[in-house]
């Protein structure tokens, strides 16, 4: 579980692509502090697991799944990358609950400053922007954000000065991908009330023959 609460912008030191699977080097020596063999590690917003690691950098391996369902595909050697540790039990909670687990590719459409911030649009399908709410959160490569502006096929979220430095969203130009997970609390319900809707009795006829 992670909070999307960037810690550190590595960079991608070596990439073993093999179409259907991947592995990554990213240097990263803040990261790395404290890191053991199986801790998962969140890159731009993808729940890694590591493999190897030294006092610089750290590999972990992508499966053929998350290859499908990400951007990191598209990583080139010496791109930066955001990088979140797992959340501690005893740390502090700065963002919402983050999975690691990536819904979809988003792509800005634009960006424009506003006073001290920068609005960014997001094009997305229809089906992931149903999980989003205004006010509510968004995860976009694995930065917490709050959405402000929502349409059928886009969002609008809005970075502070810090945020846009800190992260690679800064870094990165209209037309660019991002992976993209909506609210994991959000999900849940959506899932549970159309589960229910598909197994009540009480349908619309049932309310009509009955009166209602």
């Amino acid at each position: 579980m992670f909070t999307g609460i960037i810690e550190d912008v590595g960079v991608v030191k070596t990439l073993q692509n093999n179409k259907q699977s991947m592995k990554i080097t990213v240097i990263s020596p803040k990261i790395v502090e404290d890191v053991r063999l199986g801790d998962s590690i969140a890159v731009n917003g993808v729940c890694l697991t590591v493999t190897q690691f030294n006092e610089q950098e750290l590999t972990m391996d992508v499966m053929p799944e998350t290859v499908k369902a990400t951007n990191l595909v598209q990583l080139t050697v010496g791109d930066a990358v955001n990088l979140e540790r797992a959340m501690p039990t005893d740390g502090r909670f700065g963002g919402h609950f983050v999975s690691g687990h990536v819904d979809g590719v988003g792509k800005i459409l634009c960006k424009r400053p506003m006073a001290n911030a920068v609005y960014i649009g997001i094009a997305l399908s229809q089906e992931l922007s149903s999980y989003c709410i205004p006010k509510g959160s968004i995860t976009i490569d694995g930065t917490s954000l709050t959405l402000f502006h929502v349409e059928q096929n886009s969002v609008t979220v809005s970075l502070i000065p810090h945020t846009y430095k800190e992260t690679i969203l800064g870094m990165k130009n209209v037309g660019a991908s991002v992976n993209i997970e909506t609210d994991l609390v959000g999900k849940y319900i959506i899932h549970q009330l159309q589960r229910g809707q598909a197994t009540s009795a009480i349908t619309r006829e049932y309310l009509a023959k009955h009166g209602f």
